[in-house]
């Protein structure tokens, strides 16, 4: 069963698509919270609302907070997006339809690069690499799933839409809240490269991952699923592999499990970029290409983007950076060959 409690909202932050709050819940204390406001509408100081309290209560690293399934005070009178027909997070509690970017061509795009991240904490210095490798670069985001799902929860995407870094935003699957909404990761990349004109895209999950430790059961599997589909499309696919110096985990350093059991179930060739001098660690697969790059941690690190993952900052942890870096600069690349 969900966890739900009720309790009053004491404290409001700004009105955005993710809204920070503190709500007191009787008998757990006031306890930070946030509201997706594109579902359950904005909250101010003195609402009853309901919280799901279950990822707090596990004292989880990532999603730690409580968020709001419904506001008793002002979030009963909702009707809908005029003329939305497909629905997201069908048959749950939070269904809701939306207008799919599918509805309008079913053209196959032009055989554009794809980027694939693993975590989201790749897409910022994927993104800075790309516009430093080929200037003017019209990139675009699609998020799946793996992480977080809604698209709003992401302040990172927030500031590489305002820096330019990154073109358009599609949420794909069961990810939702997105500038535009894709039934698939397939129609998100068609719609983007197709009909938006992106130059190339990106595919990475929203923040947060999941994991159990095991070679198979976490979300960067997701990564599979983004590789397959671009490559089925006719793209050519640039991996950012996730790899580390800096986390204490045996199973992420050098090149993670992560991006190693991907690697090894992948059914056609890719690229994958890395750090000069990090490469050997990188599995071959199916005849993969890796092509090691010269990466600029500094630039990115005097950029003010976000320059933290899980705790660990560039210093900590420069090859996680590296790699995403890498990631980025080949795809770059791969947008001079094709122009």
């Amino acid at each position: 069963m969900l966890v739900l409690h009720e309790g009053v909202v004491t404290e409001v932050g700004p009105l955005a698509a993710e809204q920070q709050l503190l709500v007191d819940v009787p008998g757990r204390g006031p306890r930070a919270a946030t509201a997706d406001t594109a579902l359950v509408g904005h909250c101010e100081v003195g609402d009853t609302v309901v919280v799901n309290t279950q990822a707090a209560d596990l004292a989880l690293g990532s999603g730690g907070f409580d968020v709001v399934h419904v506001n008793l005070t002002r979030g009963l009178g909702g009707e809908g997006l005029a003329g939305a027909h497909v629905m997201k997070l069908n048959y749950s509690s939070l269904q809701h339809a939306v207008l799919p970017v599918e509805d309008g061509s079913d053209r196959l795009p032009p055989a554009k690069p794809v980027g694939v991240c693993f975590l989201h904490g790749q897409l910022a210095p994927f993104a800075w690499a790309v516009a430093q490798g080929r200037a003017g670069t019209k990139l675009g985001y699609v998020q799946g799933s793996g992480g977080a799902l809604p698209g709003g929860h992401s302040r990172t995407v927030i500031e590489l839409r305002e820096q330019g870094l990154l073109a358009g935003t599609i949420t794909a699957g069961a990810s939702y809240g997105g500038e535009a909404e894709a039934i698939t990761l397939a129609g998100g990349l068609a719609h983007g490269i197709g009909e938006l004109g992106w130059d190339a895209a990106v595919v990475a999950p929203g923040p947060g991952i999941i994991g159990s430790g095991s070679r198979l059961g976490h979300g960067g599997m997701a990564a599979l699923d983004a590789a397959h589909t671009a490559l089925a499309l006719g793209c050519p696919v640039v991996v950012a592999p996730r790899m580390s110096n800096g986390d204490e985990r045996d199973r992420h350093q050098g090149c993670s499990h992560h991006t190693q059991t991907v690697l090894d179930l992948l059914l056609a060739p890719v690229s994958v970029g890395a750090p000069r001098g990090a490469g050997d660690t990188i599995t071959r697969g199916c005849g993969h290409s890796v092509v090691e790059l010269d990466v600029d941690l500094a630039g990115y690190g005097a950029s003010g983007l976000p320059g933290t993952t899980m705790g660990r900052s560039i210093d900590d942890d420069p090859l996680f950076f590296g790699a995403a870096l890498a990631g980025g600069a080949l795809l770059a690349s791969q947008l001079d060959l094709a122009s």
